[in-house]
């Protein structure tokens, strides 16, 4: 078999890096280890760019747009229902607050402007402020023209609001409990901080990214199962699929090794597993400084979310419920990981979708904070059945029917999402969104250019610039990288 490029990992960046190149004429084959896709739909906004050039839209891509968004259970019984519709969201928000009501659409139209400056620095790949290359030079002018078509408020907020803690920006505009833990949970969304941390701001921005004025959650879409549907791209999957080892001769790769022991050439390796587990695991010991080995080894993924998978004979009732009552709650959650504790009270957010069944529903909740490695033991199966209970009991406090729906209930703790999906330490975004993990700097440095530090070997994650939440924007950006060095 001739290659041009081998690809490890079929997820959504690994697939869109894949299907750039082929659109180029290269010969790509993609390795997946894992047999299907995740239990739940992919997490993120597709930029428009990706969309458009992979002909997404006419193969199928769906992306859910519940409305509401988000719904929040209150205090005194009913619930806080946050819709797309900005003026609609105020009515709602007004019986809570007058006043908060009267300054959501402008909080809404500021994080909008902000939000579409990051929309622009992810669709490409990072540019490094330090060099003096001339395609570096014009996008740091470029993206020092929009910061600047912000105005003056604007660069302003943008300069104060990204070190800033999410509960000072919030405290700042709302005075609603509730209103702000709804919308503060985005800036912590799988991060070991809490809101009182500083650079949560600018989480709460991400995650805002590519979504309309007034919703501050990444949406799902059906990407993964639309991007293995399109031709031109072979994918292996399973056991017969799982690296081993990335070869390296005189400085560059020249392919793979399978654990059963096949050996495919290739003078392109273009890896979406975490850096971590690429360049300290499969590629072939030697060939790095022994100085970027450890700061691979310090990219700071610390998992925090466990996964309950819940099977229902009805519709709970809601599309997406958040149990964050306020700002205060989520920084008592995070005080439990902070020391290495489950929370007795966590962040969750569950969302609901049909069943593949006749009558099926399902439910997966987003359960935060439960550390990758507790301080008082390991994860056991009761470990696993208390988060469950926990979990369930919670959310019944807010829909009372839901106990007596439940047909099945799976618990997957951070273990179990790295053992299952790759993800280091239980960590979805394979590198932590924090202000020193970002743009340029994302997961590290010398990594950000998508270049691994061997001739040939590149890196596509999660951990590589934008980050995860925004879905194929990384494969993309690799691709071009890759095709650019020829």
């Amino acid at each position: 078999m001739t290659l041009d490029a081998v690809v490890i990992g079929a997820g959504a960046d690994g697939l869109v890096a894949a299907h750039y190149l082929a659109r180029a004429g290269k010969r790509v084959f993609v390795l997946e280890r894992r047999d299907g896709n995740p239990p739940w739909p992919d997490a993120g906004w597709t930029p428009p760019r990706v969309v458009r050039e992979l002909a997404l839209a006419r193969h199928g891509l769906r992306t859910a747009a519940p409305d509401p968004w988000l719904a929040v259970p209150l205090p005194d019984g009913g619930r806080l229902e946050l819709w797309r519709d900005v003026r609609k969201s105020a009515d709602a928000i007004r019986r809570l607050s007058p006043r908060d009501a009267e300054r959501w659409p402008a909080f809404c139209e500021r994080m909008a402007r902000l939000a579409r400056l990051l929309e622009a620095l992810y669709a490409a790949p990072p540019f490094d402020p330090l060099s003096r290359a001339p395609a570096d030079l014009w996008r740091l002018a470029l993206t020092g023209l929009r910061a600047r078509r912000l105005g003056r408020q604007g660069m302003l907020d943008l300069l104060r609001l990204l070190p800033m803690p999410v509960q000072d920006l919030l405290d700042d505009w709302f005075e609603s409990d509730v209103l702000k833990g709804a919308v503060g949970a985005a800036g912590i969304l799988h991060l070991k901080q809490g809101p009182r941390s500083g650079g949560t701001a600018f989480g709460l921005l991400h995650h805002h990214v590519g979504s309309p004025p007034g919703v501050f959650r990444p949406p799902s879409s059906n990407l993964g199962r639309v991007l293995e549907s399109l031709p031109g791209v072979e994918v292996r999957r399973g056991d017969r699929a799982v690296v081993a080892r990335i070869a390296v001769r005189d400085g560059r790769v020249t392919g793979v090794v399978l654990a059963h022991g096949e050996e495919i050439a290739a003078p392109c390796v273009i890896s979406e597993a975490d850096p971590r587990t690429t360049l300290c695991d499969l590629l072939e010991p030697g060939w790095l400084d022994p100085d970027v080995v450890g700061a691979v080894r310090h990219v700071r993924c610390r998992g925090v979310t466990a996964r309950v998978m819940l099977t229902l004979d009805r519709a709970p009732g809601f599309e997406v419920l958040a149990v964050a009552p306020s700002l205060d709650y989520l920084e008592r959650a995070y005080d439990h990981a902070k020391y290495g504790r489950i929370s007795e009270q966590p962040y969750l957010e569950a969302r609901h979708e049909a069943g593949s069944n006749a009558g099926e529903h399902r439910v997966t909740v987003h359960a935060q904070f439960a550390p990758y490695a507790p301080a008082d033991g390991g994860w056991d199966a009761a470990r696993r059945e208390a988060l469950g209970d926990r979990g369930v009991r919670t959310l019944a406090e807010h829909v009372p029917a839901l106990s007596d729906t439940v047909v099945s209930r799976t618990v997957l703790a951070p273990p179990d999402l790295e053992a299952a999906w790759g993800w280091p330490e239980g960590q979805p975004y394979h590198a932590e969104l924090a202000l020193d993990q970002v743009l340029f700097m994302r997961p590290m440095p010398q990594l950000s250019a998508y270049r691994a530090p061997v001739g040939g070997l590149y890196l596509c994650g999660p951990a590589m610039h934008p980050g995860a939440g925004i879905a194929g924007a990384a494969g993309a950006n690799a691709a071009k990288v890759v095709l650019r060095d020829g």
